[in-house]
């Protein structure tokens, strides 16, 4: 992706154009009218690369104590991200609020594409080679809340899209999926199931044939943009977020239906925070023309959240109940550390407790695009929007295995209580709470935005091991060096 129009980070007076300098700024501006010490801190991080971890934790920190500080912390984030993001054309840059009324460039067409499968009347999940359903699928939530891997009410959520098989083809909504060839999208489950959805991805005729023969192969109807009306439909599928926020926006304005504006973008570095802003600004324009919009949004495992209590107790007792070689063992390795290996996930009776699961190789550039989401979700309850957002677990995605030592660490996180997912069951399992969110308004609301976001979690476990995440990745990585290589 070019990094000259569209959606940039501005330049500087020799046009260069830091992502570091955005990122301190964003993290200050955010931090400032509830925690201005942090915003301090983060002003003057010298090594924003290496040490950004820190101040992404406070942001979560410093809302804690009281609701309407975390609300006001997502919207000055926001508007200071949107404040300093810049629309580049023709050499020349202007204010990324442009695209608030910016004509469309181009006026995009529409193939449609309906299914030769009849609908699924169950859910089903993919796992280990079978598929899942009634007690078995059952049996598997519940193994997975005694070990811990997700959240109970993640468990209840999708027992009770199990129980009601007619919520599945999300009757009378288009479900808009951004970034539909993202490996953790709903596309492919919504489309087992019958839905209508609609698909934005780049032009890349490769990834339109395998989305478009998935459709095929579906039962629902899927509604992709088009820049003609004949030849090859792989070949004229597709638009760019980042450059066409107005085409995008006309074009998914025109669409039936109660909309679902569903953000599954994903780009390397740089990119992906240009991607993730041109979508919020896609949002925005939006809204002005659907106020019944519904968002949708899968945060990552990799961050830092705050947990509940029962989250804290599970880690303290997995602590305690440690086997006498892996108590053995701390102590050496602690010394040898200066305490930083294998420390102690949470100080018992915290409520909630802070678990840090950010990943320093995935950088402070991934980090911001999905605090962003994780703020844009938490303005949009707060303004009465139905917003899905529900943490995904940990996946062995060919992003994260491309990451040689995260897929290192994924490798070795089951020898710490660690589950790592293959894609095709993250998929329907999120597709699935994505399901209940839409039926149920959204789920139930919280009184402070923390516990919107963990609730039905699933974190694979990051939030109840015994260990801080972050403290165990290296020996993680270690261990699992050689099943990675295989």
């Amino acid at each position: 992706m070019a990094d000259d129009d569209g959606v940039v980070f501005p330049a500087d007076l020799e046009g260069r154009r830091s992502t570091a300098a955005v990122g301190r700024a964003v993290v200050a501006d955010a931090l400032r009218p509830v925690d201005p010490p942090g915003a301090r801190a983060a002003e003057q991080e010298t090594n924003w690369r290496g040490g950004y971890l820190v101040h992404f934790r406070r942001l979560v920190e410093a809302g804690l104590a009281d609701p309407a500080a975390a609300r006001t912390l997502a919207a000055a984030g926001l508007a200071s991200l949107h404040d300093r993001m810049r629309v580049a054309a023709d050499g020349e840059e202007r204010p990324l609020a442009s695209l608030d009324a910016e004509p469309a460039g181009r006026t995009l067409g529409t193939r449609e594409v309906r299914g030769t499968a009849e609908p699924e009347r169950e859910l089903s999940l993919p796992f280990r080679g079978a598929r899942l359903r009634g007690d078995d699928l059952a049996r598997r939530l519940d193994a997975w809340v005694t070990a811990g891997a997700l959240e109970p009410s993640a468990a209840e959520a999708v027992r009770a899209v199990a129980a009601h098989p007619e919520w599945l083809a999300v009757p009378d909504r288009t479900i808009v999926v951004l970034g539909a060839g993202a490996e953790m999208g709903p596309l492919t489950a919504l489309l087992r199931w019958g839905a209508r959805v609609a698909a934005v991805d780049l032009p890349r005729a490769p990834l339109w044939r395998r989305v478009l023969e998935t459709a095929d192969r579906g039962a629902g109807t899927l509604v992709v943009p088009a820049g003609r009306d004949d030849g090859d439909p792989a070949e004229a599928a597709g638009a760019d977020l980042v450059r066409e926020v107005p085409a995008v926006a006309e074009w998914i304005a025109a669409l039936p239906g109660s909309l679902v504006l569903g953000n599954y973008v994903y780009a390397d570095g740089a990119d992906n925070v240009r991607v993730s802003t041109a979508v919020d600004a896609l949002t925005l324009r939006l809204q002005r023309e659907h106020p019944d919009l519904a968002l949708a949004f899968l945060a990552t495992p990799t961050d830092v959240f705050a947990v509940p209590r029962e989250a804290v107790e599970h880690s303290v007792r997995a602590y305690a109940g440690r086997s006498t070689p892996a108590k053995l063992l701390v102590r050496p390795l602690r010394t040898v550390t200066a305490g930083r290996l294998l420390q102690r996930g949470y100080v018992p009776g915290a409520e909630p407790g802070v678990n840090d699961s950010l990943v320093a190789q995935q950088g402070p550039n991934y980090a911001l695009a999905k605090r962003l989401q994780r703020w844009r979700a938490t303005t949009a309850r707060a303004a009465g929007t139905t917003v899905s957002m529900n943490v995904a677990p940990p996946t062995r995605t060919r992003s994260v295995l491309k990451n040689r030592a995260l897929a290192a660490a994924y490798a070795g996180a089951h020898r710490f209580g660690v589950e790592v997912f293959e894609p095709a069951t993250s998929n329907v399992l999120m597709a699935a709470l994505l399901v209940h969110d839409l039926q149920t308004g959204g789920g139930p609301r919280h009184e402070h935005p923390w516990q919107d976001e963990a609730h039905a979690a699933v974190h694979g476990g990051l939030w109840r091991t015994a260990y801080a995440p972050r403290s165990a990745l290296g020996l993680a990585a270690l261990l699992g060096l050689g099943a990675a290589r295989g």
